[in-house]
C-alpha cells in the first residue's frame, strides 16, 4: 500500500483555517435553521449543514492520522438556539450567500498551497460545494426580490481603445468637464463592495445590540459606522455617474438584545469579514483604471486594517484567539 506523504506546513495551515471557518458556519447555520420561518430557506441551510459536517469530519480525520491536536474552533458553547430571532426578512440566506462568497476565495487560494492529492481533492470538492450553494442562495434571493442586480447598460456596438492618459485620471482634457463614465468592470466592483457592506452592516448591527461585553459592543458599533462610511463614499461615486445605488430590500435586525452567539464567535466572524473586505478592495483597486477609485479603496483598506487590528487585541485580551500551528523555534532549542 502506498504511504501518504506527511502534510506540509501550508497544508496544516490551510486545514486549520478551514476548520475555524467551517465550525463557525455550522454554529451560525444551527441558529438560522432553528429560527427559519421559510421552508425553502430552512431546506437550503439544512442541506448545507449536513454537507459541511462531512468535510469538517474529513479534516479531523487527517489531523488524527497525522497525530496533530484537533483545533477548538467553534462548538455548541458558542451558539444558543433558544433565544429570540435576531434577524428577519431573508437575512439568513443573504448572510449564507456572503459566507459562500468568502469561502470561494479561501478555497481557491488554499488549493494553490496544497500538494497531497487527498487534500487537493478536499479543497476541490469544497470549492464545488461552495459554488453550488452560492448559486442556490442567489436564485432564492432573486425569486424573493431580495437581491439587487447590477445596473443594465447599453450594449457596445464597436470596439474602442483608450486614446489618451485622461482615461486614467478619470477626467477629460477639459478640467471643467465631468469625470469619465465608469466602465462596466468598475461598476461591478463598486456594486459588489456596496452590496457586501450592506449585508455586513446588518450583521454587525445585530451583533452590536446583543453583545455581552461592553468593549465588544463598542467595537462592533464602530464597525457599523465604518461600513456606513464606505457605503456612503461608494454610493456617491455611482450617483455622480447617474447609476442606481444598490439597496438592501430585506435582512433587517429585530429588536432582540439576547445574544444567539458568543462574543468570541461574533468577533471572529467580524474579523473574517474584515479580511474579505480588504481582499475585495485590493481586487477593486487592481481592476479600476480611474485613479480616484483606487485612492478611495486604499483609504478603506487602511481603515479596515486598523479596525481589524483593534479587534484582534480584544480577542487576545479575552483569550478568544486560537493560535495557528507554529513551527519549532530551532534557535531556542540550540541554546
Amino acid at each position: 500500500m502506498q504511504v501518504k506523504p506527511s502534510i506540509t506546513s501550508s497544508e496544516l495551515g490551510t486545514l486549520w483555517l478551514t476548520y475555524q471557518e467551517k465550525t463557525m458556519i455550522l454554529r451560525l447555520l444551527e441558529y438560522f435553521i432553528a429560527k427559519a420561518d421559510d421552508e425553502k430557506a430552512k431546506g437550503i441551510m439544512t442541506n448545507l449543514h449536513e454537507e459541511l459536517e462531512i468535510y469538517v469530519g474529513k479534516i479531523v480525520q487527517i489531523y488524527e492520522e497525522e497525530g496533530a491536536v484537533i483545533p477548538v474552533g467553534y462548538t455548541a458553547q458558542d451558539v444558543n438556539k433558544d433565544v429570540p430571532k435576531l434577524y428577519d426578512n431573508g437575512f439568513d440566506i443573504m448572510f449564507v450567500r456572503l459566507l459562500k462568497e468568502i469561502s470561494m476565495g479561501l478555497h481557491s487560494l488554499n488549493l494553490t498551497m496544497t500538494f497531497r492529492e487527498d487534500i487537493n481533492i478536499l479543497f476541490e470538492d469544497l470549492t464545488a460545494l461552495t459554488q453550488k450553494y452560492f448559486r442556490i442562495c442567489s436564485q432564492y434571493l432573486l425569486e424573493k426580490g431580495l437581491l439587487v442586480r447590477t445596473p443594465y447598460v447599453s450594449m457596445p456596438k464597436s470596439v474602442e481603445f483608450v486614446k489618451d492618459n485622461s482615461y486614467l485620471s478619470g477626467v477629460a482634457l477639459n478640467p471643467f468637464s465631468q469625470k469619465r463614465a465608469l466602465s462596466t468592470v468598475e461598476i461591478s466592483h463598486l456594486h459588489k463592495a456596496i452590496e457586501s457592506n450592506l449585508t455586513g452592516l446588518q450583521m454587525i448591527s445585530g451583533f452590536a445590540q446583543c453583545a455581552d461585553d461592553g468593549e465588544v459592543k463598542k467595537f462592533l458599533n464602530e464597525g457599523a459606522e465604518l461600513a456606513k462610511g464606505i457605503i456612503k463614499e461608494l454610493s456617491e461615486v455611482m450617483i455622480q455617474t447617474n447609476l442606481p445605488i444598490p439597496q438592501s430590500p430585506g435582512g433587517n435586525a429585530t429588536r432582540s438584545t439576547v445574544a444567539p452567539f458568543s462574543d468570541k464567535l461574533m468577533m471572529y466572524c467580524t474579523s473574517l469579514f474584515c479580511s474579505f473586505s480588504m481582499g475585495s478592495s485590493s481586487l477593486g483597486t487592481a481592476f479600476s483604471l480611474r485613479n480616484d477609485l483606487p485612492a478611495k479603496m486604499f483609504i478603506f483598506m487602511k481603515d479596515i486594517f486598523e479596525y481589524a487590528h483593534k479587534g484582534a487585541k480584544i480577542m487576545i485580551k479575552n483569550g478568544w484567539m486560537e493560535e495557528p500551528p507554529q513551527m519549532e523555534d530551532r534557535k531556542q532549542k540550540m541554546n
